[in-house]
């Protein structure tokens, strides 16, 4: 909203009204204000939950200290939402379809996960919304990111391509010129491609995966194994976070880590010259992402001062679905989603835990008539509390990792 209103003011030759055209200042702005609303809006927050008694229901695992957490006041999601959606309406180009999209996905998922915790503390259901209404709702978003980013005609990727005289002319920005290549035009394509890491020709359709059919049924239905593998990723991330969600500060933080990466692959993606110097896929438009990756990382740093151990507050599914699938989202509009299983590395083991904690007991069950275990709970972080590791080192341990696999994404770039 604002950047209109300057955009207004500039027109009018008012001294200052143009620093709201840099995406640098907006960004800067956005986690600024990001970081001071989830600080002094969530105290507020968490004073409301208390007085309405919105705690947490704890289900007794044996594990150290997690009796004490009995009460804490959940639902802080919504801290996290609000210090997320106001600073993005403020700061960035509303216009946008790819800030469209991440609005759409905060609150949508935001809203399904609040559906889960109001089940859970008001109705004193434990189990909260059943989870195929889950999997219905994820599935619902993954359709409409991905319809939207496949007929859309504002979503496309700029290619790089020899002359001819006959493609039409793009017109570039005074710093962007410098980055053509002589005998080269650039055109604006509608495509399904994706970035794959550690290849030199780092580039793949989805088309080509139903290319077996003939080229005829790879144009035909290329999409839909493009919005297949959208709804997948939108599922497995933000049912991810949400596993991981189980120890003060450990998906906050993560994600926060994660939010700052993504926003890093965002602005060298959506700048001509880093992506023609970088050799990647160049996608017009997607700069503007790094508005929202600020007031996330914001909101998330925020929401941390009280997460973090011993928690204050816990952000519950209104917070930890809304997370994985803004980071899912985000990666697929930037054509990163391959970078998926590096980045949110801890996402994808926590995930894995499980499933393999629960396949091996219902096999040796059935195999040899006792259920046995690989790990000494699940998820992951549960079986070091198990093996007497303090939360609060788990945690730390978990974000060291997360930094890792976070530079080891934007080592990608370079490593082919």
């Amino acid at each position: 909203m604002l950047y209109y209103l300057f955009e207004y003011l500039e027109s009018m030759n008012v001294p200052g009204a143009g620093v709201f055209q840099y995406i640098s200042f907006r960004s800067g702005m956005a986690i600024i204000f990001s970081l001071a609303m989830a600080a002094i809006y969530g105290k507020r927050v968490i004073r409301f939950l208390q007085k309405k008694q919105i705690g947490e229901v704890v289900r007794d695992l044996g594990l150290e200290g997690q009796m004490q957490k009995k009460g804490t006041p959940t639902m802080g999601g919504l801290i996290i939402l609000g210090s997320i959606v106001i600073p993005v309406l403020l700061f960035a180009k509303l216009d946008n379809i790819y800030i469209i999209l991440m609005l759409i996905t905060t609150v949508w998922l935001g809203f399904i996960g609040f559906i889960d915790d109001y089940i859970k503390v008001f109705k004193k259901d434990k189990k909260g919304l059943a989870g195929k209404f889950k999997i219905l709702g994820q599935i619902g978003l993954g359709l409409i990111v991905g319809l939207t980013l496949y007929m859309s005609d504002d979503v496309v990727i700029r290619e790089k391509v020899p002359t001819t005289g006959n493609e039409p002319k793009i017109e570039l920005i005074a710093d962007e010129i410098n980055a053509v290549t002589p005998g080269y035009q650039v055109i604006d394509v509608k495509s399904t491609k994706t970035t794959i890491p550690f290849l030199k020709n780092n580039e793949a359709d989805y088309a080509n995966l139903v290319r077996f059919l003939g080229d005829e049924a790879s144009k035909k239905w290329g999409w839909l194994v493009f919005v297949v593998v959208v709804i997948f990723i939108i599922t497995a991330v933000s049912n991810g976070a949400n596993m991981t969600d189980g120890l003060d500060g450990l998906a906050t933080g993560t994600s926060a880590i994660m939010g700052a990466t993504l926003g890093i692959l965002a602005y060298v993606s959506g700048n001509l010259i880093f992506s023609d110097y970088l050799n990647i896929m160049y996608i017009p438009h997607t700069g503007e992402l790094v508005v929202f990756a600020a007031a996330f990382i914001g909101a998330t740093v925020g929401f941390l001062w009280y997460n973090s151990y011993p928690a204050q507050v816990f952000m519950g599914d209104t917070g930890s679905l809304s997370l994985g699938g803004i980071i899912a989202v985000y990666a697929i509009v930037i054509h990163k989603e391959l970078l998926i299983p590096i980045l949110c590395g801890i996402f994808l083991v926590e995930n894995l835990s499980v499933v393999m904690q629960v396949s091996w007991f219902k096999y040796t069950k059935k195999r040899f008539g006792e259920g046995r275990r690989i790990f000494k709970m699940a998820p992951l972080h549960h079986h070091f509390q198990v093996k007497g590791i303090p939360e609060a080192k788990i945690v730390t341990r978990f974000w060291i990792v997360g930094i890792m696999l976070a530079v080891l994404t934007i080592v990608t770039l370079k490593v082919r």
